[in-house]
């Protein structure tokens, strides 16, 4: 089986033996086909894995087999900040990460992730299928990226080890996992808790060992983790609707011939449809799992959260840009 270790070793003794881009090392196959190499931390089963195997079987079916894709799921090649590096640099071809692992290096997606921009699912996707979509994809081009799609992924709540957090004062003192992002890191401090920093595949141990109380991630992920086994309390505070985006290397597209690069940005945007209808279906079954599972849902005091990260949205918006997209956001509600 391959792994993270085996693949970035035989890539780097590859490269120094030939003196060549890995884009190019990798691109054809022992049939002569063009294969891409995709990464997800998530599960096989997860949405944004099956949307992505979809892409691969259109993409190979419409090219007759030219234009394939090798999918490592389960975060095989390691995690999504290092993903997110390898395919701007060109050592794999396509990512599909989470957009506040991204708010940093590319400002567009902060308005994805603020807290309370967007009020439900729906308001997500009117946004993410208009301009606003369209604008942040075109953001990764300033560094050596393309965006092919942005998949949404439901509402973000807490989950923690000790009680049912309905106010914010129930953070208090607390220690929760955030994301790579600015934008998390203060919403937490705002809310009162401690956050910190940790790779998503890091979180179940954290909070069997108590390095962490608690985190914050969409039902799925807290489903198909299994870090349910570890935290008993699901709360509903539904601060945040930051999507995922797929994304694939600047120096892979321009690799791909014209009519496949078309082909492909064709068939990414189809797969949003794809990837919905199995994130619908699925997190319906994960929250019935959970319940099953015993773990204890609650709803929260809404108000209260918007109130307590008011500052935070007010600091952002006043980046001309953000404040822009934030009131295009804003008239789809």
């Amino acid at each position: 089986m391959t792994t993270r270790r085996t693949f970035l070793t035989g890539l780097a003794a590859a490269c120094a033996a030939s003196a060549l881009p890995a884009g190019v090392l990798r691109a054809t196959g022992s049939t002569g086909a063009r294969v891409l190499t995709v990464t997800d931390v998530h599960v096989s089963d997860y949405p944004t894995v099956q949307a992505v195997r979809w892409i691969g079987e259109q993409m190979e079916r419409e090219t007759g087999g030219r234009v394939r894709m090798r999918l490592y799921h389960s975060g095989q090649l390691g995690r999504e900040s290092e993903a997110i590096d390898m395919a701007r640099f060109g050592a794999i071809d396509m990512t599909r990460v989470y957009s506040g692992a991204l708010n940093n290096a590319f400002p567009l997606t902060q308005v994805l992730s603020l807290p309370y921009v967007f009020d439900s699912v729906a308001h997500l996707r009117r946004a993410l299928d208009g301009e606003v979509g369209a604008t942040v994809l075109r953001g990764f081009a300033k560094r050596d990226l393309v965006g092919l799609a942005i998949y949404d992924s439901g509402a973000r709540c807490f989950y923690n080890v000790r009680h049912p957090i309905v106010t914010p004062a129930d953070l208090h003192g607390l220690k929760f996992r955030v994301p790579a992002s600015d934008i998390f890191m203060q919403m937490i401090r705002l809310f009162g808790g401690n956050p910190t920093p940790l790779a998503y595949g890091e979180v179940f141990s954290a909070l069997q060992t108590h390095l962490i109380d608690g985190a914050e991630n969409n039902l799925r992920s807290f489903h198909s983790s299994r870090q349910f086994e570890a935290a008993h309390y699901w709360s509903q505070t539904e601060h945040s609707y930051a999507p995922d985006v797929l994304l694939i290397s600047r120096r892979s597209f321009d690799s791909l011939q014209p009519g496949d690069r078309a082909l492909l940005l064709d068939i990414a945007r189809r797969s949003v449809a794809v990837m919905r209808q199995a994130w619908d279906e699925s997190e319906a079954a994960s929250k019935a799992a959970l319940v099953q599972a015993g773990v204890r849902m609650n709803d929260c005091d809404l108000d209260a959260f918007r109130a307590a990260v008011a500052p935070l949205l007010a600091q952002y918006r006043r980046d001309p840009a953000i404040e822009a997209l934030y009131r295009n956001v804003r008239s789809l509600a």
